[in-house]
């Protein structure tokens, strides 16, 4: 690493920007990623009306096992946006990153409720879905890859762990709450059958709300403090071609250790995320059996559990560090979250149903809350919108094929219960470890 890039690294407190800053950066990058994920949850949200409307099957099963593919296809493209948005962002701004992904990633959403249906032209119909899905993908990672690094540049040291959760925790559970207020308004305008033929469409025409709003937020956004700075380094040595500044091929040389062992943590609070909140739809439709009515009073609860959750623990880590907060999560998880899933499927009562989720869904959002922090902690300003980006995609993308991977392991709906158990002992074994190999990171990001 050239020595202007350790100047860079090392700025003092001063230069982290200014209180608007700070106001707009944590604005813009707690809205981009929620409307980025209330996207995405709109398709969890309709699970079983897009089933039966694109991946018509007469196994239930395998029918949630398919739209849950299709939305594993969507993270597994992520890291080639983070890969484009991210190297862009390295070195052009976050700004300009984050405006264009946001945008792409409402346009694309809405287009969904536009598509025709496996009734209405046949097997054509999964094939488009599923090509808009990667297009969507590629636009989820570019969002990731500016709105998780401008946020936490702009914050004071004592701020960033609090970010850390705002923006990856706050943002998933203000995602998931506008979609559960997306979904009580939407399905009471559009009931029973009513949602099946327009409702849905309806749900993903919300998505534009999110680009609309973003351009709104971005017109106050400055760049970030440490990125301008980097610039105005290079500027002033006539800082020649480095390899730094082609920052996916440093990331995949003189960084590649350490973005493999980032995906030991990102794997597992990406799982906790996606078999938690991002399952507990589902499994309340399923295994519950809950009236729609009393399910999004039980996603909205979950939604703000899961903020708090993530401002607790995303604050935590910069008490007593990430290192130690990591294996403290990893520790609580492996016994907490087998035996309340396994509470919740026993569950018979509004007040029990509501109590096991709300303990599922803390515990699950917990453990990936310092992780953006702890990201951005691992690689220098002139690479880290790229490596934050590639590694937390890599590691969501395979969190995000857990539903799809429990779905089809489970063989029958009764047995999802317990294989989600079994999932959760072994994920979060790897996430221990993973805890244990790791350098406390608090304060490398100066």
């Amino acid at each position: 690493m050239s020595n202007s890039v350790h100047k860079v690294v090392s700025n003092p407190p001063d230069k982290q920007g200014n209180n608007r800053q700070l106001v707009s950066a944590t604005m813009a990058s707690l809205l981009g990623w929620s409307f980025d994920l209330y996207d995405l949850f709109i398709l969890l949200y309709v699970t079983p009306t897009i089933g039966a409307l694109f991946f018509p099957s007469s196994n239930p099963t395998l029918s949630l096992a398919a739209v849950y593919a299709s939305f594993a296809v969507t993270l597994l493209m992520r890291p080639l946006g983070s890969a484009i948005f991210g190297s862009y962002a390295d070195k052009n701004g976050r700004k300009k990153a984050m405006t264009v992904a946001i945008v792409g990633v409402g346009l694309s959403t809405a287009v969904f409720g536009l598509l025709p249906t496996v009734p209405q032209i046949g097997v054509f119909a999964t094939v488009i879905f599923l090509l808009l899905r990667l297009v969507q993908g590629i636009f989820v990672g570019g969002v990731v890859a500016s709105t998780h690094t401008i946020g936490t540049e702009s914050a004071p040291p004592k701020l960033r762990g609090l970010m850390s959760g705002l923006i990856g925790g706050g943002g998933a559970g203000l995602g998931a709450l506008f979609a559960s207020i997306a979904f009580t308004i939407v399905s009471a305008l559009f009931p029973g059958e009513a949602f099946s033929e327009w409702g849905w469409r309806v749900m993903f025409f919300t998505g534009l709300i999110g680009s609309v709003a973003g351009l709104f937020v971005f017109r106050t956004l400055d760049e970030s403090p440490l990125w301008k700075e980097l610039q105005k380094e290079k500027k002033e040595k006539k800082q020649p071609q480095t390899v730094e500044q082609k920052p996916v091929k440093s990331l995949f040389t003189t960084y590649f250790r350490v973005l493999m062992v980032n995906l030991m943590i990102v794997i597992g609070g990406g799982s906790g995320y996606y078999l938690t909140a991002g399952f507990i739809p589902t499994f309340l439709d399923i295994i519950n059996g809950v009236s729609p009515a009393t399910k999004s009073g039980i996603l909205i609860t979950s939604s703000i559990v899961t903020i708090i959750s993530a401002l607790i623990v995303g604050h935590l880590s910069e008490i007593i560090g990430r290192k130690k907060t990591f294996l403290g999560v990893g520790l609580i998880n492996i016994i907490g979250l087998p035996f309340f899933y396994l509470s919740l499927a026993d569950a018979t009562t509004t007040s029990s149903i509501y109590f096991y989720t709300i303990c599922v869904v803390f515990l699950g959002n917990a453990a990936y809350a310092p992780v953006l922090i702890f990201l951005n902690e691992r690689f220098p300003t002139s690479i880290r919108s790229t490596g934050t980006g590639l590694s937390w995609n890599m590691g969501f993308a395979v969190g995000g094929m857990m539903p799809t991977f429990v779905t089809l392991a489970s063989g029958s709906v009764q047995n999802i219960p317990h294989t989600l158990m079994i999932f959760f002992i072994a994920i979060y074994l790897v996430y221990i470890i993973g805890s244990l190999i790791i350098p406390e990171t608090r304060g490398n990001l100066k």
